[in-house]
């Protein structure tokens, strides 16, 4: 693929040659990052034109998309011979859990309180389930059946629980506010419940990777819209799962160096180089049946604390 920028290419190279392949995460990326914000339902040909660039051939497209298709995300109308892809119900209050993590501007203050769910009155198979749900939200063990977390939204928790059927099988305590924040007993606990070593591990790689790309845009200022579009959309593809097994902890109970912070401003930053870029090519070969994808609304425009 002939590319302006040789760090782009190298970034391209880099995702063919992972095994498995994963297009149904890479086809959630670009649902979440660049559909959704225009309408949320696309062509499946539009689908299969944008991600050729990535080495994603047609059949892995159309595969990955029907694999969505029957768990639920997603949902085929057909008009004449095309079908066109749209989020079903869950699969939008999916995306909006999911995806708010990646774009937020911020984390809030922290108060120095915490949530904690006990979830010794549970069998070992619910147990489990919902102690992976309080992960993915994430809550860290601080004993076997002992989870917490220092600002979770309550509401959000309540309506997990509700839909694993355990709400009122779990023990719910709120904390109140200490005067030290994070001591170093508290430190050592958190780096232990949340591995924040391994995760400081993926940060690192993320930023080797991205860095070069974003210090040649930095100077040049821009790319063509095409690599625009497939950089933005590796940089939210990784960023995303990083995201995703990050707690967002306060910073009161993270290390003074956290990489994760530098993380946030590269993908920031780098986002904001190529947001206009990638606009510009999905406008050009995304189209729904009605035609072209509707322009963004401004909710898009509010991400990672507002874009230019």
């Amino acid at each position: 693929m002939d590319l302006q920028s040789d760090h782009l290419e190298t970034l391209i190279k880099r995702f063919q040659q992972r095994r498995p392949l994963r297009t149904g995460s890479l086809i959630i990326t670009v649902f979440g990052d660049a559909i959704v914000p225009r309408g949320g339902t696309v062509w499946l040909g539009s689908l299969i034109e944008l991600l050729a660039p990535m080495g994603v051939n047609q059949r892995l497209v159309r595969t990955s998309v029907f694999r969505l298709t029957r768990e639920g995300w997603l949902i085929a109308e057909k008009v004449g011979r095309r079908s066109y892809y749209g989020l079903t119900g869950a699969g939008r209050r999916r995306f909006e859990k999911a995806f708010k993590r990646v774009y937020s501007g911020g984390q809030p203050a922290w108060d120095g309180a915490w949530t904690l769910v006990i979830l010794n009155q549970l069998d070992a198979d619910r147990r489990r389930d919902v102690r992976q749900e309080l992960e993915w939200m994430g809550f860290g063990a601080f004993a076997p059946t002992v989870l917490a977390h220092p600002g979770v939204d309550r509401a959000e928790l309540n309506a997990s629980l509700q839909e694993l059927g355990a709400l009122d099988d779990v023990i719910l305590f709120q904390t109140d506010t200490v005067d030290q924040f994070a001591t170093r007993p508290l430190r050592r606990l958190v780096r232990e419940a949340w591995n924040l070593d391994q995760l400081a591990e993926g940060y690192r790689d993320f930023l080797d990777q991205f860095r070069p790309l974003w210090n040649q845009m930095r100077k040049e200022r821009t790319l063509p819209p095409r690599e625009c579009f497939l950089a933005r959309t590796l940089l939210i593809h990784e960023y995303r799962k990083l995201l995703l097994r990050d707690p967002l902890l306060p910073d009161e109970l993270l290390p003074a160096d956290w990489e994760g912070r530098a993380a946030r401003q590269l993908a920031r930053n780098l986002y904001r180089l190529t947001g206009q870029g990638a606009e510009t090519w999905i406008s050009q070969h995304a189209e729904t049946a009605q035609g072209p994808l509707p322009e963004a609304g401004d909710g898009f425009y509010q991400r990672f604390g507002g874009l230019d």
